[in-house]
């Protein structure tokens, strides 16, 4: 009776982080952006969640060439293309649906910005970029492609 008390001891909280593991990663996947002009894939590297951009509605500049990164606050990563692009980084898994931490790349206006991440649903997420405070930020609403 003691060997079944004490295996069922073991399993108990085996079982309890094998269902916490699977809720932190639940952000993990491919998103569409705020008005579907691109896709961000979700992974995790340790226990980092990072994202890059996977498609992009116009990958071409007025020029015809693919999208690079002229407003990137480095000179030397204004050639680097926006396809493939890490933009999202640093993120580590708060609880409750949330993550914290990250760090999110604009390659629109070549900003970084703090960033937090709360899961509505298993296939809307709610993205809040800000400087300095969570208050002076702009929350986006993402969506997963399927």
């Amino acid at each position: 009776m003691k060997t079944y008390l004490s295996i069922l001891l073991l399993i108990i909280p085996l079982f309890m982080l094998a269902q916490e593991a699977k809720a932190t990663d639940s952000i993990l996947g491919t998103w569409w952006t705020s008005g579907k002009e691109s896709t961000v894939e979700i992974y995790k590297v340790g226990n980092e969640f990072q994202g890059k951009i996977t498609w992009l509605k116009t990958p071409l500049d007025e020029k015809g060439n693919i999208k690079a990164d002229p407003k990137n606050p480095k000179p030397e990563l204004h050639n680097r293309k926006r396809l493939g692009m890490v933009i999202l980084v640093n993120l580590l898994a708060k609880g409750n649906n949330e993550w914290t931490g990250g760090n999110i790349y604009d390659p629109k206006s070549g900003n970084t910005y703090k960033c937090t991440i709360k899961l509505k649903d298993k296939n809307t997420m709610l993205l809040r970029g800000f400087i300095g405070v969570s208050l002076l930020g702009r929350t986006e609403t993402w969506l997963r492609a399927k």
